[in-house]
């Protein structure tokens, strides 16, 4: 069977290179006799994978000294927790309200200190990334980059004048350059960006370590898991593993910022279509359109499903959008190639053209 141009929000399609390559290497990983399932995540076989992967993202995100690289597990969600018990201690931090998952990321926080609800887009369906009021003295200012279920994206970095900027970006991790420098804490489920579902990237300024509240579970200790390199208890080799074959070829495509023109361009390709349409409608404020996730509707539900139907039909698979929305949602993460959008929209084109 032939691969599809698969538009899954996550997980989500990887690089072929990278697939091909975890192939190549599933039953026999270089000279070791074994696969990289089957090794010890303390043996040196496996700690060079380890480390090689670490320095890469190092490098592909431009990561400064003064900060730590882990890769945990339990995705986002865990960081929802794991970030008011480390970064909150015993003050109040705020939270910009802009999409789902930045929601469910302050009703977690609430738990364990007071959540200032910085700005909201929550009443207006978060067809837009709201404007906000930071507290001087928050212990930390918490976003959501990209949201991925209304497909908005913030178009800058919010000053928060030394309070430390937290922020989710598992839905747009890699594919635009940034200054790493702002942030003091960067996480990022793998599953849409960077490899399969199961490991969770962080990166901490160091400062900030050391700091949890008593009650943190030891597996959510920033602090502990930093001391142990990831590895206070078995992590995710496999998907690390495959976390630094993206890595690699990152690297081998000019880098994030490369990534970053085509990205942009796979992303105007497809507003540009809708803009122009007169049967379907993008549901993000232009300002602040996802270039990952792109949401749209015809404002008839059975068209949506018919649309999604003949879709699949034609190999482009995973257009349906969230349960939450309905309509549709196109999710062209770094690994989706232009050649996938391209053939998104004359699909698009033709539907429209029969179902005027």
């Amino acid at each position: 069977m032939d691969r599809v141009y698969n538009f899954a929000p996550g997980p989500s399609m990887l690089p072929l290179p990278v697939l091909e390559k975890v192939q190549k290497d599933l039953l026999c990983y270089g000279s070791t006799g074994m696969s990289v399932m089957e090794m010890s995540h303390r043996s040196r076989m496996y700690l060079d994978i380890f480390e090689k992967t670490v320095a890469d993202l190092r490098e592909v995100m431009g990561i400064p000294e003064g900060y730590k690289v882990m890769f945990l597990q339990g995705g986002a969600t865990a960081m929802f927790s794991a970030v008011p018990l480390n970064l909150m201690d015993g003050g109040k931090a705020d939270y910009v309200d802009s999409g789902n998952f930045a929601h469910n990321a302050l009703v977690e926080a609430q738990k364990y200190g007071e959540v200032v609800v910085a700005g909201s887009s929550r009443e207006d369906g978060y067809s837009y990334i709201p404007d906000y009021t930071l507290s001087p003295d928050a212990k930390y200012v918490h976003i959501t980059t990209n949201n991925t279920i209304y497909g908005t994206r913030w178009d800058h970095i919010p000053e928060t004048n030394g309070v430390p900027l937290v922020a989710d970006m598992s839905s747009n991790i890699l594919s635009e350059v940034y200054d790493v420098s702002k942030f003091g804490v960067i996480y990022a489920g793998a599953q849409k960006n960077v490899a399969p579902a199961g490991v969770v990237i962080l990166v901490i300024r160091e400062d900030l370590l050391g700091h949890e509240l008593p009650i943190t579970p030891k597996v959510m200790s920033f602090k502990k898991m930093a001391d142990a390199d990831s590895m206070l208890n078995t992590p995710n080799c496999f998907g690390i593993y495959v976390a630094g074959l993206t890595f690699q070829w990152i690297k081998a495509q000019g880098g994030v910022a490369a990534l970053e023109k085509v990205n942009i361009e796979k992303a105007k390709l497809l507003y540009d279509f809708l803009d122009e349409s007169r049967l379907f409608k993008g549901t993000a404020r232009a300002k602040d359109r996802s270039r990952m996730n792109v949401t749209f509707v015809t404002g008839d539900a059975e068209k949506d499903a018919a649309f999604v139907k003949a879709a699949a039909a034609q190999g482009l698979v995973n257009l349906k959008g969230h349960r939450i929305v309905g309509g549709m949602r196109a999710s062209i993460y770094n690994a989706m190639p232009i050649e996938g959008v391209q053939a998104l929209v004359a699909f698009m084109k033709d539907f429209e053209a029969r179902n005027k």
